[in-house]
């Protein structure tokens, strides 16, 4: 099968992509209003770019119920701060709550019951209950698209990582104790329990 996007609707084009491109890590991403307003959303098209220096990005959709931009990143457009907080299986119902499309003068943290406490060098706070937290301060947005479902690349340098000390052993992360999760299609998300290891072959190895 062929599939052309120009020839479908974008919302079934969207649908192929979040069902093909799996399992997705998730940025649990705080940020704050110039105003003072908390907010936290996840965003499953996220993934690390660069360690020197270390820097993510994370791509905010526009909303398709009425083509505008969301909250996180019309905060950080105006503050240019947000912290980066790493899902675990024990939070999971928690995040999906900030899922949710609240009106901007909604605080995420108080619908959910998540815990925020303060950052180091960033003011959005950071989710206690998470086990890794990155304080970030904007890089560069770059806009792709502003029409629904379009979006935007959020691009952050981290100033700082969180690391709870329980799971931490020189600079490796005991996957175990950090229970990760990453999203599929629809409503659909996965463990990260069952693992395997492949080593990586030199090239004089290869015949």
């Amino acid at each position: 099968m062929i599939i052309n996007p120009g020839e479908h609707d974008f919302r079934n084009v969207y649908k192929l992509m979040i069902a093909v491109i799996v399992p997705r890590p998730i940025a649990f991403v705080s940020s704050i209003s110039p105003e003072g307003i908390r907010n936290l959303a996840p965003f499953s098209f996220f993934t690390g770019i660069s360690a020197n220096p270390p820097t993510v990005l994370f791509c905010p959709m526009v909303r398709l119920s009425d083509g505008a931009t969301k909250d996180t990143i019309n905060n950080i457009g105006k503050t240019r701060e947000f912290v980066v907080n790493v899902v675990s299986e024990e939070f999971a119902d928690r995040m999906n709550v900030c899922s949710t499309e609240f009106p901007p003068d909604v605080d995420e943290f108080e619908k959910s019951g998540l815990t925020p406490v303060p950052s180091d060098l960033v003011r959005p706070p950071r989710v206690k209950e998470s086990h890794v937290n990155m304080e970030c301060r904007l890089v560069q947005i770059v806009t792709i698209s502003t029409l629904p479902l379009g979006g935007s690349i959020v691009i952050g340098e981290i100033l700082r990582f969180h690391v709870d000390e329980a799971l931490f052993d020189d600079f490796k992360i005991d996957p175990d104790r950090l229970r990760p999760i990453g999203r599929m299609g629809g409503p659909s998300y996965t463990r990260t329990t069952d693992r395997f290891d492949l080593v990586r072959p030199k090239a004089g190895e290869i015949r």
